[in-house]
């Protein structure tokens, strides 16, 4: 499922403070190893973005294990954790409503792959060389 095309221009100052301020608390929670799982101890998981929905109420967490291994059983036990992460983020920011975290796994990285292998084809690389 692709993420909506939304420019930090389209979204407000606020939202991405918050955003960036969510990615900070999950992220130290799963270097700090506090979540009690065994699968989210044994992987080095990044979090490369949140988006926060207009109203603060929702965060959508994307995640992305280092070098890919076992991306959906990670993803799996962070949604089993989301209620701890849910918990700590709301105890920790102090907003008027605690935010429902939605892990989804970033693609980014596999489209950039895909971009670079493709501006790498030979036939690609035949028709730059003539400009």
């Amino acid at each position: 499922m692709a993420r909506q095309q939304s420019t930090p221009e389209t979204r407000s100052v606020r939202l991405l403070k918050v955003g960036e301020q969510v990615r900070h608390v999950i992220s130290e929670l799963l270097m700090r190893q506090e979540v009690h799982d065994d699968v989210i101890s044994a992987h080095s998981i990044s979090v490369t973005e949140v988006r926060m929905s207009p109203d603060l109420r929702h965060a959508h967490v994307y995640v992305k294990p280092l070098l890919g291994s076992d991306e959906e059983v990670v993803l799996k036990a962070l949604r089993t954790n989301t209620a701890f992460f849910q918990k700590a983020v709301a105890g920790k920011l102090k907003l008027k409503y605690a935010a429902k975290i939605k892990f989804l796994a970033d693609e980014t990285f596999d489209e950039a792959s895909r971009i670079d292998a493709l501006l790498n084809d030979p036939k690609v690389l035949r028709d730059l060389d003539h400009d």
